[in-house]
């Protein structure tokens, strides 16, 4: 029931629209209901009276019937409708927001494209649920009963001589169709940009996180979200004129049966029981079983598209104390005291795979420190717990002496820039990508950033220059382009710390070089921690840190370890042996 009282809380922003939906249904439903009775009238007074006059003039009255349930059924589709697709969009809003603040080990957990399922399509099936579930339980409660008690007798060989006008209906649904195929398409193809805009957010949540852009990230999201309603909003338009209008047209073949069933008797040609079979009982009895049947699929699908949603906004969002500081800006001093980390591993032996243990580490404020060692020592994971994409099991790391658990996320993560070897790019342009270092940032800072980062030149060749679209991650753009696109946001943000996490490693000796000249002005006057596989990019390091799984294995400068001859040395000869 609270899953049932959850999903009834949606409504509560639309109940105006939902009142409006229902009340035109149950006038439908009446509408429905009031057909026999005057066919009971005209079979049993007017027809036997020779009234024709009469016949005629009710046959008017239910023409003007048909008519205003047209308009009410096109309300009914349009209105009601909107109502699933504006709850569908404050569901995909709640969720996507929840996204922004859930910590990073659930994005570890979880595939982007499962995510991407969870929002979009079981939504859409939560979406149907909200608009016809209500609708169709009380308009079959209201047609079954109404109709099992006033038309309960029935003869249906009448029903042919409404056929009369399947050629216009055909011709009409032909038309209606095509209108509704294009809606549909505008609405896919804008479904497939809210995909693209989730995804990518997804993917480059550290990105975001680390630039503290979740507002900007939620305000591109709503944008897409909005085109993609009124998308919605024209595709169910299209819908409510076809379904409005076949109907129509199927009451029109009541119509037509009606009439000529009464001239039919009226002259004699066919008797009262077959007059009145067409019109008693099929649609007022057939309706709601269909409706009923309609509303047990939609029920299950909607509700476990729902449960699947709600799985997601039950998991916790990132701890954040109100009470927390928030340093403008720091002076980039760090310290690791006796830090531990494990990552979850359901093939570990306690469901926690050790990545740090006990570690011990001092930066000094404008130090460079090189983390160097085999894979899966820790290094990457060392560098996300300054930021705090992870928290540490136990111990404490610190930045000028404050306990990184009561400096506000957000103020922490202004300090800190971050460039990795898997470059991720947003889709947009080369500008849009530069200035999530400072969304504030204008035109100049953003070019100054792009010179500083010796990128400028190349943008200026281009053919719409800064304004040039980058593709879904960078996908036009080369590896080093892309580097030197994250090396340029990161010199407009101007963080006193800095993470260089393998930045050129996935890069040709080359780009690699031209690089490092960027990196070494970015890194000018920063504290900076590396990691690094190419030793030669950190040779003047104030301090290098062999990493391994077992601890810090050695440390000090590049001729220290040189002298000693360890591990360090040994890697060093055998990347320079030739």
């Amino acid at each position: 029931m609270s899953m049932v009282k959850k999903f009834i809380s949606y409504y509560k922003p639309h109940w105006k629209l939902f009142a409006i939906d229902m009340l035109c249904a149950f006038l439908v439903a009446c509408c429905d209901l009031v057909y026999p009775l005057i066919a009971q009238d005209i079979i049993n007074v007017y027809v036997p009276n020779r009234q024709l006059r009469l016949l005629l003039v009710w046959a008017g009255v239910m023409l003007v019937i048909y008519v205003a349930k047209c308009l009410l059924n096109f309300v009914i589709q349009y209105w009601g409708h909107i109502v699933g697709v504006r709850m569908q969009g404050d569901m995909r809003r709640d969720m996507f927001r929840h996204l922004q603040k859930l910590p990073f080990a659930f994005f570890d957990e979880n595939k982007t494209g499962t995510l991407m399922s969870r929002m979009i399509n079981d939504l859409q099936e939560v979406s149907e649920l909200a608009h016809h579930g209500p609708e169709n339980v009380f308009l079959a409660t209201v047609m079954l009963i109404g109709s099992f008690v006033l038309l309960s007798r029935i003869d249906v060989w009448l029903a042919v001589i409404a056929f009369s006008l399947v050629p216009l209906m055909l011709l009409f649904s032909w038309n209606a169709r095509k209108m509704m195929r294009d809606s549909f398409a505008k609405a896919r193809v804008e479904t497939g940009e809210v995909n693209a805009n989730v995804e990518t957010a997804i993917a480059g949540m550290r990105v975001s996180r680390a630039y503290t852009a979740a507002d900007h990230e939620v305000k591109k999201f709503m944008d897409a979200n909005a085109r993609l309603m009124k998308a919605r909003e024209r595709s169910y338009f299209s819908m409510g004129y076809f379904n409005s209008g076949t109907g129509l047209f199927t009451d029109l073949m009541y119509l037509t049966g009606l009439v000529a069933g009464g001239l039919f008797f009226y002259f004699g040609r066919i008797d009262g029981g077959q007059f009145t079979a067409y019109l008693l009982f099929i649609n007022n009895f057939l309706k709601p079983v269909n409706r009923i049947i309609s509303f047990f699929e939609q029920f299950i699908n909607g509700m476990t598209g729902f449960k699947r949603f709600q799985e997601i906004l039950a998991r916790e969002p990132e701890p954040e104390d109100p009470n927390a500081l928030k340093p403008d800006r720091l002076a980039g001093d760090i310290c690791f005291r006796d830090v531990s980390f494990r990552y979850q591993n359901s093939d570990a032996a306690d469901g926690k795979e050790r990545v740090i243990d006990h570690l011990n580490l001092q930066v000094k404020a404008g130090e460079t420190l090189a983390l160097v060692g085999p894979s899966g020592g820790g290094k990457t994971t060392l560098c996300h717990m300054i930021p705090r994409f992870y928290e540490p099991e136990s111990g404490v790391i610190t930045i000028d002496g404050m306990d990184l658990r009561t400096i506000d996320r957000c103020a922490l993560r202004k300090n800190i820039g971050m460039v990795a070897q898997d470059v991720f790019l947003f889709n947009g342009t080369i500008k849009e990508n530069i200035a999530y270092g400072d969304l504030g940032a204008g035109d100049d800072a953003i070019v100054e950033a792009a010179k500083k980062a010796r990128i400028h030149d190349y943008i200026m060749t281009l053919e719409h220059g800064y304004d040039t679209q980058v593709g879904e991650r960078g996908v036009k753009l080369s590896g080093g382009q892309k580097q030197r696109i994250s090396i340029a946001r990161v010199f407009l943000k101007d963080p006193p710390i800095l993470i260089l996490d393998e930045a050129t490693s996935a890069l040709d000796n080359a780009t690699e070089m031209a690089i490092q000249q960027s990196l070494e002005e970015l890194g000018r006057g920063r504290t900076t921690i590396v990691v690094a596989h190419r030793l030669s990019t950190i040779k003047h390091a104030d301090e290098i840190v062999v990493l391994t799984r077992d601890g810090i294995a050695e440390q000090g400068t590049h001729d220290q370890l040189m002298e000693k001859g360890g591990i360090y040395a040994g890697l060093y000869q055998y990347q320079f042996r030739g």
